[in-house]
Formats: structure tokens, C-alpha cells, sequence
């Protein structure tokens, strides 16, 4: 991706997100609910339970409200199922689409997803259409301004498969998801805290799109986000600020 609107696009879906802070909350709480369900409750045993947990607790959520929803998926609440699905699709100009999603009725998803892309300019793809163009590893992202040496030195030792600084100062660790929580653990103790740490799907190459094909195209990823069932939305769009 280019370096020159990384950054920027990382502030703008932050900002997308404080102002959704109940839509967060409650993709977190499926998130928990179906890790704990797959993985058993006890996050010491759980790598994908410990980081929905570390989520939760970002965004501010009570250690009841954590307790509570692990206890639903282990039986000793009774709760709704969940079941995960992937959709992917085509924004405007090609713009390649992956949806992450949780649901406990695949038939309404996926009519909503359809109707979404339809509606607002894309539409839905075949399983593998676009994948193929990102990589799932772990990502941290660290601000201009923060010492490359420094975060190279300990991300690399950890275990880290690369560290990308970008035209505007940002640096990029990445790394496989296998190997997220050590790199996590290893920057934290370094003192190294980034403004973003995920394991996500990372696009190899990016779309640039600008006036009008960027506003539509930021609609549509509007529009998706704030589907009841879509955990998470992936894409290789630049989108120019106006």
C-alpha cells in the first residue's frame, strides 16, 4: 500500500469507530462469545479469547459484561449461536471488499450484504474472488515521529516478519498471526505503543480513488460497516481526502 495516506486512512476508521462505540462493544461481544465456545473459557489457554478479551477491555467494557458473555458460550449461560462467514466483493473502480461476519442467520446476511453493494455502486463476489489480494498476518502501526531502529530492534527479535516506514513517517510491523501476542508482549515491554495492533487481512496492493469514485466508495464501506452482522470490513482503497 502507498505510504502517503496510511496514516491518515488509520485516523479516519479510528475516528469511524469512538463514534460507534456501542456497534464496537457488541461486535467484541460476538467476537468473545464465539472464541470462548471454540476454544473453551479460560483465556490462559485461549489465544483467540485473550485478545477479544484485550478488545474488550480497550474499548472500555466491564469485566462483568466479559464474564457474562464467556459464561454464554460455555454453557453456563444460555445464549444465542453464532456462526462465522466471509463475503467478498468489489467496491467502485475494482476496490477489493472482504467482510468478516457473525451471524445466527446466514439467509438474512447475505441478502443484506447483496443489497448493500448493490444499492451503493459494488457487488458481491464468489468465495476466493478477492482474497487472494491480502495477507492475514498481525499489524502494528506506529505514529510519524516514533524511532524505526528502536521498534525494528525489538519487533525483529520477537519474531516479527518485517518493518515497513512509510513516505509519511508511520512505521508498519508485520508479522504472522501465530506470532502477534510475543511481538505485542515484546513492544510493550520496550516501552513501543502503537496506535493500531490487529491481526487482519492485509491488502498486497492498493486502489486509489479520489473525488467522486472516493466518496462513493467511503458510502459503501459505511454502509457495510454499520450492518448488524459484519464483525469486520477489509478493503484496498486509498481513499483521497477531499
Amino acid at each position: 500500500m502507498a505510504g502517503h495516506s496510511k496514516w491518515a486512512n488509520i485516523q479516519h476508521r479510528k475516528g469511524r469507530q469512538d463514534e460507534k462505540r456501542g456497534k464496537i462493544w457488541t461486535r467484541i461481544i460476538r467476537e468473545i462469545i464465539v472464541a470462548a465456545r471454540q476454544g473453551g473459557g479460560d483465556a490462559k489457554d485461549n489465544p483467540r479469547l485473550r485478545l477479544a478479551i484485550d478488545k474488550a477491555k480497550a474499548a472500555n467494557m466491564p469485566a462483568d459484561t466479559i464474564k457474562k458473555n464467556v459464561d454464554k458460550a460455555t454453557g453456563n449461560l444460555e445464549g444465542i449461536t453464532y456462526e462465522e462467514v466471509r463475503y467478498e466483493g468489489y467496491g467502485i473502480g475494482g476496490a477489493a471488499v472482504i467482510l468478516d461476519c457473525m451471524t445466527d442467520n446466514r439467509v438474512r446476511t447475505v441478502a443484506e450484504v447483496r443489497h448493500a453493494f448493490s444499492k451503493y455502486g459494488g457487488n458481491l463476489g464468489t468465495d476466493g474472488s478477492v482474497a487472494f489480494q491480502f495477507k492475514h498476518c498481525g499489524q502494528f502501526l506506529f505514529a510519524p515521529g516514533t524511532s524505526e531502529d528502536r521498534v525494528m530492534e525489538v519487533a525483529l527479535e520477537a519474531g516479527a516478519d518485517d518493518v515497513v516506514t512509510g513516505d509519511d513517517g508511520s512505521i508498519e510491523v508485520l508479522c504472522a498471526p501465530s506470532a502477534f501476542e510475543a511481538v505485542q508482549q515484546a513492544l510493550g515491554a520496550a516501552g513501543l505503543v502503537p496506535e493500531l495492533s490487529e491481526v487482519t487481512m492485509r491488502p498486497e496492493n492498493s486502489i486509489a480513488l479520489a473525488g467522486d469514485d472516493g466518496q462513493r466508495m467511503q458510502k459503501l464501506l459505511d454502509v457495510l460497516e454499520d450492518l448488524d452482522d459484519v464483525q469486520q470490513v477489509y478493503h484496498n482503497a486509498e481513499i483521497e481526502a477531499a
